[in-house]
């Protein structure tokens, strides 16, 4: 088989009008429909079924027992075209879904590139995952719920939906996130959800410097760990702390935020075990 060639497995069933790119493997026991899309050198390792008005973009990864495209678990939803959108270099592990939009929630559930999916991920109507995201085994999202570029969401997470999850943030294990979460910000825990402070380890593991964290950390300090209620810490911090993306990025977010944010502190912040 020659590399720009497409390979279907004569075990699955693969609609005539979908669009499959150079270099598509499908393996066993997979079921794409007419409205499929799958862009050059992604694999369907066996047993997926894609369906729906679904686009895939380079060089994914699915993993077996995956169901993407499929209808929204919406009451309300009567067949509209909706859609799910998905980037490049995407890996989705076993028994994912991922569910198509709804007219009410703007009919497209989009998913960016460079994500890492493991397995029993939920992705539900609506949702916007950014780009280079981890989400850890069974990570849910609710409907309508907004995920930015390099979150991290950990095992068995549920975020209740039209949440947001900043950029940068990490959510530790078993939490049940209601409110939004900062970016930056590392939060855990389940009733209540804690802060934990700034996700020091994880934004010099992405080439953060040591004074742009220092930065960060001096916005928590204002936003967190004073006496100043939300709107009162962001005048502080736009008064005290220089002009810059990170700083703009977390004043933009909290302004533009309706659930409010996570605040709840886990107690004292060792700054030093940053």
């Amino acid at each position: 088989m020659h590399a720009s060639e497409v390979f279907v497995h004569p075990a699955s069933v693969v609609s005539p009008k979908a669009q499959l790119g150079e270099g598509v493997w499908v393996g066993p026991h997979c079921v794409i429909g007419e409205k499929v899309e799958i862009r050059r050198n992604t694999r369907l390792e066996g047993n997926i079924q894609i369906l729906g008005a679904t686009e895939i973009g380079e060089s994914c990864l699915f993993s077996p027992f995956s169901v993407i495209g499929g209808e929204p678990q919406d009451v309300g939803y009567c067949q509209e075209p909706t859609r799910v959108r998905i980037g490049d270099r995407n890996v989705f592990r076993e028994f994912i879904t991922i569910h198509r939009g709804t007219v009410k929630g703007g009919g497209e559930t989009v998913i960016g590139s460079g994500g890492y999916f493991m397995a029993y991920s939920h992705i539900a109507h609506d949702c916007q995952v950014g780009n280079e995201v981890v989400f850890t085994n069974a990570a849910t999202l609710g409907g309508h719920v907004g995920i930015d570029d390099f979150v991290t969401i950990s095992a068995f997470c549920a975020v209740h939906q039209f949440c947001r999850i900043g950029k940068y943030a990490y959510v530790g294990g078993f939490t049940v996130v209601t409110h939004d979460v900062v970016p930056f910000a590392k939060v855990a825990g389940m009733r209540p959800v804690l802060s934990y402070g700034p996700n020091a380890i994880g934004l010099r593991r992405r080439g953060f410097s040591r004074e742009r964290i220092q930065v960060i950390k001096d916005i928590f300090k204002l936003l967190f760990y004073s006496d100043l209620n939300t709107s009162q810490a962001i005048e502080r911090i736009q008064a005290q702390i220089p002009v810059g993306e990170d700083r703009d990025e977390v004043i933009r977010f909290i302004q533009s935020s309706k659930r409010g944010i996570i605040k709840k502190l886990s107690g004292t912040w060792d700054e030093e075990s940053e």
